[in-house]
């Protein structure tokens, strides 16, 4: 076998090793996330909770594979985002933005971790107040967590990504809310976080992607937003931009100095992932980004907003599609919801009654005996369904 076949063959889930480096890059954001929600307090500034989140990414990995023979690339695959209210997604301001988080505030948090470019990435919902979460907030909440939920279930070898589609649209409706357009779930690879596989959040005439199978082997970033409003979210304002991804595929010779020292040092340090223009000098960035965006050098991550007093809810998570059923590897638990409305959908509660784990096939011989007989019988939902009597408040 060549060293390009041997490669080829190590990047997916038939290596315990890259299960390993998946699972790892989980347990490293989980705990990020974990810490980023106990900093979001009244008079927090958003921007140095961003820097912690990414401050406890890149030192956590870089404990990691130290003493290797081949240099292992590890740290931030996509940088703290603290989202509130009706902003929907990519709010990562700059070292000078003074925005503060406020009592009630709903705050999407957004993060990825990395190892050898093995991604694990995660998104929560947290409203700044003590006690349950209640009335609209609690429904979009619960909206997109039991829509997560549901395809955490239809994620799996066999299904469809419109049967994703479809069915997150329907819990959100159960709820009174809207799924947010142009959020994209896509398939995850080593160090591509935009793989080709993809499910729409919305059916859309304007935005059409192949109809693709789920298979064994594969990982998903399965990335859920729900709104109270109409879930068409507008950009006000291309300044707030900040958070930007190398297209490596387009070339271009730019003609500011400003800009082409920007682009050399993007180069070396995030060649692939995407990264925050926090991250370079802030003067120089500002000039040097808006050439490299207009060349079409950087794939920007617009921050999108609903209208205010809209509320919007984010969830995603990581789901390893592994031989004996889907492995959530990214979470964090709800705060109490007490949602206005109840799920009482039949198909809705029968997708919530699916386990997440597949039965193992045949393979050397069985011992008879009630225990083993039990633990087959267990094995179809080792991941507990989903009640859907907990109003979306299970996690």
């Amino acid at each position: 076998m060549s060293d390009d076949e041997r490669e080829e063959k190590e990047l997916d889930l038939t290596s315990p090793e890259v299960v390993t480096k998946y699972k790892s890059a989980a347990e490293i954001v989980n705990k990020a996330l974990q810490l980023v929600v106990k900093e979001c307090k009244p008079k927090a500034k958003i921007v140095d909770i961003c820097e912690k989140g990414d401050v406890f990414i890149r030192e956590q990995t870089s404990n990691m594979y130290k003493n290797v023979k081949r240099k292992i690339e590890r740290g931030v695959a996509f940088p703290t985002c603290l989202s509130v209210n009706n902003t929907v997604c990519h709010f990562s301001p700059l070292a000078s933005d003074t925005s503060e988080l406020e009592e009630g505030d709903m705050v999407k948090i957004d993060m990825g971790c990395h190892i050898d470019g093995f991604i694990a990435v995660v998104a929560h919902t947290h409203v700044i107040q003590d006690g349950p979460v209640t009335g609209r907030q609690a429904d979009v909440v619960a909206a997109a967590n039991t829509a997560a939920e549901v395809a955490l279930r239809l994620v799996r070898p066999g299904k469809k990504n419109k049967d994703v589609t479809d069915a997150i649209q329907k819990v959100a409706a159960a709820y009174d809310c809207k799924i947010v357009e142009g959020v994209l779930s896509h398939q995850l690879k080593q160090f591509v976080i935009d793989g080709n596989k993809v499910i729409l959040s919305v059916s859309n005439p304007d935005a059409k992607v192949d109809d693709v199978e789920f298979e064994e082997n594969e990982v998903y970033a399965v990335d859920i937003v729900a709104s109270t409003g109409e879930g068409k979210p507008k950009l006000l304002d291309e300044k707030q931009t900040t958070i930007y991804k190398r297209a490596v595929d387009k070339n271009y010779h730019l003609k500011m100095k400003t800009s082409r020292f920007i682009f050399s040092e993007i180069n070396q340090r995030f060649p692939i992932l995407p990264f925050t223009a926090r991250a370079l000098e802030e003067k120089r960035a500002r000039l040097g980004l808006v050439e490299c965006v207009n060349h079409d050098l950087l794939q920007p991550y617009p921050v999108l907003h609903e209208k205010p007093g809209d509320y919007v809810a984010h969830i995603k998570f990581t789901v390893l599609l592994m031989p004996n059923g889907s492995d959530r590897i990214t979470s964090h638990p709800l705060q109490e919801l007490q949602p206005t409305k109840v799920i009482d959908d039949p198909e809705v509660k029968a997708w919530l009654a699916l386990g997440t784990k597949t039965k193992k096939k045949g393979g050397g011989k069985k011992k008879k005996g009630k225990k083993d007989d039990k633990a087959e019988e267990s094995a179809e939902a080792e991941v507990e369904p989903m009640d859907a009597s907990t109003n979306g408040g299970a996690s």
